[in-house]
């Protein structure tokens, strides 16, 4: 018998409300996130791409409830966590973790770096506080910090160093699911390659899944098994990572693709050019969200919104053109 995926989310929904006026009264929504649907194998990394604006970082709270869903289903381990009360969700949470972009921010700087990645282990009661200060130890090792560098603040580490901090306390309660959100876009270039190998490391030795949200291509192809595109909350294309890189089939992908520089000079890509701004979330167009900037756009394309359906080979591609 299969076992069910790590992760497993159908039909995706939030909507964050307008209101106006003195009775605060809601007069519209930005739909950022409008029925997306994925799901994640043990040990297996899935991008999530898209423009900035896109819905990407909030399909990644979502499934975490970190923000409530306005609709669809998220099962973890086959158990669906859409419904269950803060007390489930709390040994829930052990499951899963999340890195956050900023790994400044994402740190409290009153407290030492050791204390922020032993709180997991004091919030859930794991071990002694002897066992927690070894356990901590342990990971700042595994992480490539010192120990001896628990006692420091989060300002006392360089940007790649506290996103170690940050990795070493996502790590803290063993979890088999991570969202990695842009967790490489603050740092320097030269650091980015170090962190990202990191988590490919901690994957293998531990089967983690990742939920891998990044604007980058270039990192995503370099980490992700499968890839999903994401335009104004919707996904518009999801396949292997080798099938999307080497032929895209959505003209958005294809646009995406066009954008990420070669590091040879002597070769030049075919430019798809994507006319006009990314529309509102709050007034999507009809039809196909992205037919205003697509080259390729039909008079069906304007009216029908494109179903995200099978083409073959396990892609999935909305789009009434191919």
């Amino acid at each position: 018998m299969d076992k069910p995926p790590v992760i497993a989310v159908a039909g995706l929904r939030k909507f964050f409300p307008i209101r106006r006026g003195l009775l605060n009264r809601r007069v519209g929504d930005v739909r950022a996130v409008d029925g997306v649907s994925f799901s994640i194998a043990g040990g297996e990394t899935l991008g999530l791409v898209g423009e900035s604006g896109c819905g990407k970082s909030t399909v990644g709270r979502a499934v975490l409830r970190l923000i409530e869903p306005s609709a669809g289903t998220i099962a973890i381990n086959g158990k669906d966590i859409t419904t269950a009360s803060k007390q489930e969700m709390r040994a829930l949470r052990r499951q899963m973790q999340i890195v956050f972009q900023d790994p400044f921010s994402s740190l409290n700087p009153r407290i030492k770096a050791g204390d922020i990645v032993g709180e997991p282990l004091k919030v859930h009661g794991v071990g002694r506080r002897d066992e927690r200060e070894a356990r901590v130890a342990q990971l700042f090792e595994r992480v490539g910090l010192r120990a001896a560098q628990m006692n420091n603040y989060p300002h006392q580490f360089s940007g790649g160093q506290r996103q170690r901090v940050s990795i070493a306390r996502a790590l803290a309660l063993d979890p088999g699911f991570i969202v990695a959100d842009e967790p490489v876009s603050a740092l320097d270039v030269s650091i980015q390659a170090q962190v990202i190998n990191l988590l490919m490391d901690l994957q293998r030795e531990r089967g983690l899944s990742y939920l891998f949200i990044s604007h980058n291509l270039a990192v995503v192809e370099h980490i992700a098994h499968r890839v999903a595109v994401m335009y104004l909350g919707r996904i518009v294309e999801y396949a292997d990572k080798v099938a999307l890189f080497a032929k895209p089939l959505h003209p958005y992908t294809e646009a995406l693709l066009a954008a990420v520089p070669l590091p040879d000079p002597a070769l030049k890509r075919v430019k798809h050019r994507v006319e006009g701004d990314v529309p509102s979330p709050i007034d999507p167009p009809s039809g196909c969200h992205f037919h205003p900037r697509c080259p390729y756009a039909e008079a069906r394309c304007r009216s029908e919104a494109p179903v995200l359906r099978d083409v073959g080979a396990g892609r999935l591609v909305a789009c009434h053109l191919r």
